[in-house]
């Protein structure tokens, strides 16, 4: 008998061995680097990062939100006049109607008063334009961290983060100021019986920081619905948490319409206050398709306990 012969038995077991650890490898066995998750449930890759490379990453989105704000704001320094026009156009319309004996005026107490100030709305008018790029620039910051699935957002993260914030300030706008301006020009005029008249002489710093402070105040509180989505996506609240949190949502809503709105009349409270309780509940509604879908063995482990 031929030596090949001689060794075909013995080499028959190993070559069935082999074959059977294919098999298993194909199934995923025992392979420890291998998981049954799909690729959207888990981290695109778990790269470990230094300190000084998050540093680093996060210098540069810096950088690229802060070159975003320059640009806007030299685009905005060349129509000044112009914007200053549109922030003022509230407050002049108001004085105009309440037939306020001369004109209104913004006054400037130094020299270079009015070109600091012209240069602080034309910031301010840079970072409502920039607000795209920056919020562009905050998501690809941390999207590392986030699951594949999660960065498919970031098309809906940037738009819904700018829709938002230009609503809250179109609304300070629009519908605050309007109100809040009518209730302070009520309690101007004649006081006691000497003659005596309270008018007002505003200075275009004093104007400006609050003009702007409104604004920008508007703009991130119309951030709601995104904060909570964020809250919600990281598992640290629930929807069904924020259903029974809706009671405090309303009652605090009304709170900060009337401190937001001050004065008697109650059109302009409801109006801030049902804005806010709007975007609570719309809030809600949003956390119910982004919250993270539970396993079943947290459901048994939840039901036993």
């Amino acid at each position: 008998m031929s030596d090949a012969e001689t060794r075909a038995p013995d080499e028959t077991p190993s070559n069935d061995g082999n074959e059977g650890n294919e098999g298993n490898e194909g199934d995923g066995g025992n392979d420890p680097g291998h998981t049954g998750d799909d690729e959207t449930s888990r981290p695109e890759a778990d790269i470990t990062m230094t300190i000084w490379e998050h540093l680093g990453e996060l210098r540069s989105r810096v950088f690229r939100a802060a070159l975003a704000l320059f640009a806007c704001t030299i685009g905005c320094w060349a129509f000044h006049e112009k914007i200053w026009n549109w922030l003022q156009k509230p407050y002049v319309d108001l004085w105009l109607a309440r037939k306020f004996p001369g004109p209104p005026e913004f006054q400037t107490l130094g020299p270079a008063d009015i070109f600091v100030n012209y240069m602080r709305l034309s910031l301010v008018g840079g970072a409502i334009l920039a607000a795209p790029v920056i919020f562009y620039q905050l998501w690809s910051f941390i999207s590392p961290g986030l699951y594949s699935r999660e960065k498919r957002f970031i098309v809906p993260f940037v738009f819904f983060s700018t829709a938002l914030f230009l609503s809250g300030v179109a609304f300070a706008y629009y519908v605050a100021f309007p109100f809040t301006f009518s209730y302070f020009f009520s309690l101007l005029g004649p006081v006691g019986d000497q003659g005596a008249v309270l008018t007002q002489r505003l200075t275009q710093d004093l104007y400006l920081d609050f003009a702007t402070t409104m604004l920008l105040a508007f703009g991130f509180v119309f951030e709601l619905p995104l904060f909570i989505t964020f809250l919600v996506m990281a598992g640290i609240v629930t929807p069904g948490q924020l259903v029974r949190f809706s009671r405090w949502a309303i009652l605090l809503s009304f709170i900060l319409g009337a401190i937001v709105t001050p004065g008697p009349e109650i059109s302009s409270q409801l109006a801030v206050s049902l804005a806010l309780i709007a975007l609570y509940f719309l809030s809600v509604l949003v956390a119910f398709f982004v919250a993270p879908k539970r396993s079943k063995d947290d459901d048994d482990a939840k039901a036993a306990s």
